[in-house]
């Protein structure tokens, strides 16, 4: 009998749906996902807008508030000095009274008395702000240093500056009973010169002193004269002014009233320096011979500030000419111009800034960059102006003897458009130049922060490594997806996996100590390799694919070529590493300058033919070994992309008659190509991020050029060197939060850019 086939049973409603829990958890994680992706797009844009806040104030402008005005009822100064702390201002008048005015306590203006040693009548008066100095010169042919000696004074937590003005003997200088009309001065501690300019029947004359403090056990001793000078027969043309290198008190600049300038320099003798007529220039003689108006020496005595009588305002600054040895003035800057002749003039102690004005206009300049950092139009007329040594504070004393302080804020003079982007004409150098030099030796030291040297060796590392690191890693990842056996695949991908966890301090410590100075003496040998070794791998190559497969694969299964093809791989190296030094014999003969031989040496014959510069450390080392860290990034992501084409397409392009090397070239790299790409990307920003290899393996030195022989420093190394020594919120500190926005700058808009190509190559070669 037959039986009917059972009816399905038909569960309860809802058998074949998704459980609630399972319905939750999926609500959940998408939230949790969604939460999480938002949270790291807000954490990058907070990082981006904390590091702009700690750039903007590198851009802004210097300002001015004003705190106090103080009668002082002088209405003659002739100097205007102040003290460290802005707490005592001196002011000497006509009569060489020396008053104060205690802008911290009670005590109003008062008086000092220096105690000269005999009375005399002043004629003229010159102010050292750093040496706290003010010399007064006679109507007699004299002058006398006085010492301010400013000290504060503590009473239970409450300060009080006090000075102690002390004079120096008198000195005679120039033709006695004359009375001296200027007098300028320049102290370099034991040294110091002063030069006076003198009226003698209508003819002006000029002269110097140098003087000498002799240092002992217990300090220093009595400032004693040297030697005397008289510069007017070198001189053409009748004196205006005078100035003295105010750091260095080595030399003396006259100018005349036809606009010419006279530079003297006391070249140091056994017995007495001698005095030596460097130099004569006019400084606006494109203008017409227009009269001088103002000579000053920036801060250090390095440049000199010019302006005419029509207001126009040039920098010459000392350097070696192309053509010379020896430093001469040179112009550097144009500046704008004044609304005038300028009729003040007072110079920072702590960088190039200097005040400048008319009588009733004042500005605030920077010499390095000849950028304007402040303008203001005053509604009293200048007598004289000073900056504080903190470069915090500005006075100004008017005509009718106010003096008004005010509260200056400019926290980075150094810095802006030009001095970070641009070319500047740094003092000493011969053009203006690209160049990172942070800190110095000295108090007047330039800052040198262009990012231009760091942006540049960022890029030059980078190419020089993906020079060297793309075509390895492609081809390797091509070998091994489409070619190696299985079996060995399973071990090659995991080992350059592991290779890319290798610090690459370690690396850049073999770069330094061990690759370095192998490479110095066989670069020859090296590009020998890097030539033979691919030509014989093609060559072999050829010959292979041209030998019947029954013999090839009578020798080494497929899979395993690379056996039969290593051994001589190897041997092309070992034997191009022998020949080098044969090579160097042959072709890189030059002639030792030092010892007139012919010698065989690439290093001497590359500075010799080329004119470039060889360092041990250079970009050939760093290519080698950032590739070497670059390469299993670029391998492991391009063999996945590779591996991942699907196997329809190879098995089609065989069947149709296409080779292994015909299908892998024109079937499966295109089809990867999206993926390739980005393996080539991510190890791009891998190495523009390398910090320690370039650090050890590069010589460290920010310098604009592609010779690769040379080092370079990047804007990452440069960050590890420079950040322990940076002030926070300094010029420095805030140029380092710069480089770092250029550097997610530049990593953002490769990316970017990398992912818009991808698209574009993935909606291209797509298989769906």
């Amino acid at each position: 009998m037959a039986v009917a086939p059972a009816e399905p049973r038909v569960g309860s409603a809802g058998q074949f749906g998704t459980a609630r829990s399972t319905l939750l958890i999926d609500r959940c994680m998408t939230w949790f996902i969604t939460i999480g992706g938002l949270g790291v797009i807000i954490a990058v844009l907070g990082i981006f807008v904390f590091i702009l806040s700690q750039i903007l104030p590198l851009f802004q402008g210097a300002s001015i508030q004003p705190l106090r005005t103080v009668s002082t009822g002088i209405s003659d100064a002739k100097v205007l000095g102040v003290d460290e702390w802005t707490a005592l201002p001196m002011i000497v008048n006509e009569d060489g009274v020396l008053s104060f005015v205690d802008l911290e306590g009670e005590r109003g203006t008062f008086q000092a008395d220096p105690a000269f040693q005999e009375s005399r009548i002043f004629s003229a008066y010159v102010y050292d702000q750093q040496a706290q100095r003010v010399v007064f010169a006679t109507t007699q042919g004299e002058f006398a240093l006085v010492d301010v000696n400013y000290e504060p004074v503590y009473d239970g937590g409450t300060r009080t500056i006090v000075a102690h003005p002390e004079a120096g003997a008198f000195v005679a200088l120039g033709q006695p009973g004359v009375p001296i009309a200027q007098v300028a001065y320049g102290d370099s501690g034991a040294q110091k010169l002063v030069a006076v300019l003198q009226d003698v029947d209508g003819a002006p004359q000029v002269h110097a002193a140098l003087l000498e403090q002799k240092q002992t056990l217990l300090g220093t001793g009595k400032t004693v004269l040297k030697a005397t000078y008289d510069l007017t027969p070198l001189l053409s043309g009748t004196p205006q002014m005078i100035g003295v290198t105010p750091q260095t008190a080595n030399s003396v600049v006259v100018a005349t009233t036809v606009g010419q300038v006279f530079y003297f320099y006391f070249e140091a003798g056994e017995d007495v320096d001698e005095v030596v007529l460097r130099q004569v220039f006019t400084p606006f003689q494109d203008l017409g011979q227009s009269a001088i108006a103002s000579m000053d020496f920036v801060f250090g005595g390095v440049s000199l500030l010019f302006t005419n009588t029509e207001g126009a305002s040039r920098v010459f600054s000392l350097f070696v000419p192309p053509d010379g040895d020896t430093r001469l003035f040179g112009q550097t800057k144009t500046l704008p111009p004044l609304p005038g002749a300028a009729t003040f003039y007072a110079p920072s102690l702590r960088n190039k800034a200097f005040l400048i004005g008319t009588p009733s206009w004042l500005g605030l300049r920077y010499s390095t960059t000849a950028s304007t950092r402040l303008e203001m139009d005053l509604s009293y007329d200048v007598s004289l102006a000073r900056l504080s040594g903190k470069y915090d504070r500005v006075l100004a004393l008017d005509t009718g003897g106010d003096l008004h302080v005010y509260r200056l804020s400019d926290p980075h003079p150094e810095a802006g458009m030009a001095a970070l982007f641009g070319k500047v004409w740094y003092e000493g150098g011969q053009a203006p130049a690209y160049t990172w030099q942070s800190t110095g030796a000295t108090d007047d030291f330039e800052p040198k922060l262009s990012m231009m040297p760091l942006i540049f060796g960022t890029l030059k590392g980078t190419f020089y490594a993906m020079m060297f690191a793309v075509p390895l890693a492609l081809l390797a990842a091509m070998y091994t997806s489409q070619f190696l056996h299985s079996n060995l695949r399973t071990i090659v991908k995991p080992t350059m996996e592991i290779m890319a966890s290798l610090p690459s301090v370690i690396l850049g410590f073999l770069a330094a100590l061990w690759l370095a100075p192998i490479l110095e003496t066989r670069v020859v040998s090296f590009v020998l390799i890097v030539m033979l070794v691919p030509a014989v791998a093609l060559l072999m190559g050829y010959v292979w694919s041209s030998m019947p497969g029954t013999v090839t694969n009578r020798w080494v299964k497929p899979g395993y070529e690379f056996l039969a093809v290593f051994p001589l791989l190897a041997l092309a190296a070992y034997g191009a590493w022998l020949l080098g030094p044969v090579v160097e014999r042959w072709v890189f003969v030059v002639t030792d300058a030092a010892t007139g031989e012919r010698v065989a040496d690439f290093r001497l014959w590359w500075v010799q033919i080329a004119g470039l510069s060889f360092e041990q450390r250079n970009s050939l080392v760093v290519g080698f070994i950032m590739g070497f860290a670059v390469i299993p990034i670029i391998f492991t992501i391009a063999e996945d992309a590779l591996s991942n084409v699907p196997p329809e397409l190879k098995a089609g392009s065989l069947a149709l008659g296409a080779s292994r090397w015909q299908t892998a070239m024109r079937i499966v790299l295109p089809t990867a190509s999206a993926g390739i790409f980005s393996a080539m990307m991510i190890g791009l920003g891998r190495a523009v991020g390398e910090t320690m290899i370039v650090l050890m393996a590069t010589g460290n030195t920010p310098i604009v050029d592609w010779n690769i022989f040379s080092g370079m420093r990047t804007l990452s190394a440069n960050i590890a060197v420079e950040l322990p020594e940076a002030p926070q919120f300094g010029t420095l500190y805030r140029t380092l939060f710069l480089g770092a926005m250029l550097l997610f700058l530049m990593t953002f808009l490769i990316n970017t850019l990398a992912e818009l190509l991808r698209q574009h190559l993935r909606e291209k070669y797509k298989t769906v």
